[in-house]
């Protein structure tokens, strides 16, 4: 469910991401202007909610239901093992810095 969470935040904060640009350029909030995330960052950002997407949709769909779900955990469980595994083998080759920090991230989670 944490992780649904953060996705939803991420996801907001990336559709106001020029609202927020605007609201930075006014002097009344100068001093805040450091919390201005460049578009590096929001490449990085939207590249994370694309990974964790798929952990919404799993965790949507066993919350929703209104049975029985314990059948159901192994094969979710080894879906999301599968998704972590394909996320990590593909940025192994990557050689920018940021994916190889989020590939390092990805191994010890």
């Amino acid at each position: 469910m944490f992780q649904t969470e953060i996705r939803v935040v991420a996801d907001r904060a990336y559709r106001f991401r020029e609202f927020t640009r605007e609201w930075l350029k006014h002097t009344n909030y100068s001093d805040y202007r450091s919390l201005y995330t460049t578009q590096d960052e929001w490449t990085i950002v939207k590249y994370v909610m694309e990974v964790l997407m798929p952990f919404r949709y799993w965790t949507l769909g066993m919350s929703k239901r209104h049975t029985v779900t314990l059948h159901h955990v192994s094969t979710i469980y080894n879906d999301m093992f599968d998704h972590m595994d394909d996320v990590l083998q593909a940025l192994a080759k990557k050689k920018t810095q940021w994916k190889e920090d989020l590939y390092f991230a990805g191994k010890f989670a």
